[in-house]
């Protein structure tokens, strides 16, 4: 579906953590509904390089991209190099900024506002120059444990990764008042959908309990995971913000979510429905009462009218578009 009229014939657009979930889904929404602009996907791509936490530093995969036939470079956003060289070397147009060291339990305080707030200082930059409207990936994580529905402006982040991604806001916000280019910031919410095996343990647990229910194990959730709610996103709603991000009413950070809070259990329920089964729910002691989000719902009122966004899928319409491609990831990757 395409969410914006134009064309973009001959637009350059850079999209930044191109082989990572979000990324790759962008960069096949314009190889699909745009095949005449020009897609410059950048990526680390991952290593063996693993944080103190034991989490892999870069999640992008090139299984993630197999079909693309856009630009790939393989580089890192803090290779000032690099930088440089895209400066001088393209002239985007767009660019959606996805890279990031988004291990939300990652304890590397200083990587993370190296990558996260000082690279993207630096991509601002390049944006300026090159007059591209800039569309970012914020996160929820900014407001910690915030009231719902959580509002721009009532942020309490509570983990240097929340921080980061609210240091990346402040920023923009300053950049808006001396720049005349559009610059966008999506806080995403609880985001699923396909390409997002790759992110290992940090994949949404629509997929996890989905592949413990496919290998035949009683999905295990935490005691009361009925009353544990969040704002869960399907990747489609995700890809429609950011394409209508390049055309917004107005500079901002906006909320990407559903406006609807939704819980654990609804996962699980929604899942052997659509799995056709009916294993026994465990549940076990939560073990991070006291740092956990109970409760997360966004507010897209400012979403709706700077953007157009309007969210398209409940829970029940976005695990059914993905339940195949979760059986698909079982066979070829799990199993």
């Amino acid at each position: 579906m395409r969410y914006i009229k134009d064309d973009l014939k001959d637009k350059i657009i850079l999209i930044t953590g191109g082989a990572g979930f979000i990324g790759s889904n962008l960069a096949f929404y314009f190889q699909n509904n745009h095949p005449d602009a020009k897609v410059v996907v950048l990526d680390s791509f991952r290593s063996g390089e693993k944080l103190s936490n034991g989490n892999l530093k870069s999640f992008g995969h090139f299984k993630n991209l197999i079909g693309f036939n856009g630009e790939i470079i393989s580089g890192d956003i803090n290779d000032k190099g690099l930088l440089s060289d895209l400066r001088a070397n393209y002239k985007f147009d767009y660019i959606f900024h996805e890279a990031a060291i988004s291990d939300t339990t990652a304890l590397e305080q200083d990587l993370m506002i190296k990558t996260n707030v000082n690279a993207y200082k630096d991509l601002l930059e390049l944006a300026i120059r090159h007059n591209a409207n800039m569309i970012y990936a914020s996160s929820a994580a900014a407001y910690g444990n915030a009231s719902s529905p959580q509002k721009v402006g009532c942020e309490a982040p509570q983990n240097v990764y929340g921080f980061s991604k609210l240091s990346m806001d402040n920023l923009s916000y300053e950049y808006m008042k001396k720049s005349n280019i559009s610059i966008v910031g999506l806080r995403y919410f609880n985001v699923y959908g396909k390409n997002e095996y790759f992110k290992n343990t940090t994949a949404s647990m629509v997929l996890q309990f989905a592949h413990q229910i496919l290998a035949g194990k009683n999905p295990r959730l935490f005691e009361d995971s009925d009353k544990i709610l969040r704002d869960f996103i399907y990747i489609e709603d995700i890809i429609q913000a950011n394409v209508k991000a390049m055309q917004p009413k107005k500079s901002g950070i906006y909320n990407v979510g559903t406006g609807k809070a939704r819980s654990f259990q609804d996962i699980v329920d929604i899942l052997q429905k659509a799995l056709g089964t009916s294993l026994t729910c465990e549940y076990i002691p939560n073990p991070f009462i006291g740092s956990y989000q109970f409760h997360t719902e966004a507010d897209i009122s400012t979403t709706k009218e700077a953007l157009g966004y309007e969210p398209a899928y409940e829970m029940e319409d976005g695990i059914k578009a993905y339940v195949s491609e979760i059986k698909r990831v079982y066979e070829e990757e799990v199993k």
